[in-house]
């Protein structure tokens, strides 16, 4: 083997080890990454009590705390948010469903502008309570003082409160409530 073959050689096997070495490194550092995310399985305000709230609208004065005793589901959302839309006609369908199970769905619209809030209700025909919490949109989500106390800044977010008003679940984004699961859950608690 003459001298230019095991330069060659010799090029390929350190090319070989720092691919191989190069490969192991974004692993190691892809696990890190997800350990960092996933490092607590689930939110922290799970297992906490709900923090009340009063907000009064133009039609109603809603207080949390008023629905002790009850399974309260409660979604933050916005008529300018495609994913609450979607949401919204199964949300009203779990409500008639399970109403007479003592669960109650209490949506809270963080939408700024009230005119649209009640074009929305009238036109979608929303048959559940409802109440607007003014928020004001950022390049980040919304922010409306009760959804903030949530910690809640993109919608839909919805928190499922139990009767001793513990909140027990939260899901982030779009919920189809009609799915057999969601519906076991609820009936559980």
């Amino acid at each position: 083997m003459g001298n230019s073959q095991r330069t060659a050689r010799s090029r390929l096997v350190v090319y070989y080890i720092g691919v191989r070495l190069s490969a192991f490194v974004l692993a190691c550092a892809g696990l890190v990454l997800l350990s960092a995310c996933y490092g607590r399985s689930k939110p922290s305000s799970i297992g906490n009590a709900a923090p009340d709230f009063t907000i009064q609208d133009s039609e109603h004065s809603v207080t949390l705390s008023q629905y002790r005793g009850k399974i309260v589901v409660l979604n933050f959302w916005a008529t300018w948010c495609p994913p609450c839309i979607e949401e919204m006609p199964s949300l009203v369908q779990m409500q008639k469903k399970m109403q007479e199970k003592g669960i109650t769905v209490l949506a809270v619209s963080v939408d700024d502008d009230v005119d649209d809030y009640h074009k929305f209700l009238k036109d979608h025909s929303i048959d559940l309570l409802t109440v607007r919490e003014s928020g004001q949109r950022t390049d980040k989500g919304v922010v409306a003082p009760v959804s903030s106390r949530y910690g809640t800044i993109k919608v839909p977010e919805t928190y499922i409160i139990d009767r001793n008003g513990v909140i027990r679940r939260k899901f982030i984004g779009p919920v189809d409530w009609n799915q057999t699961e969601i519906v076991e859950y609820l009936s559980r608690l």
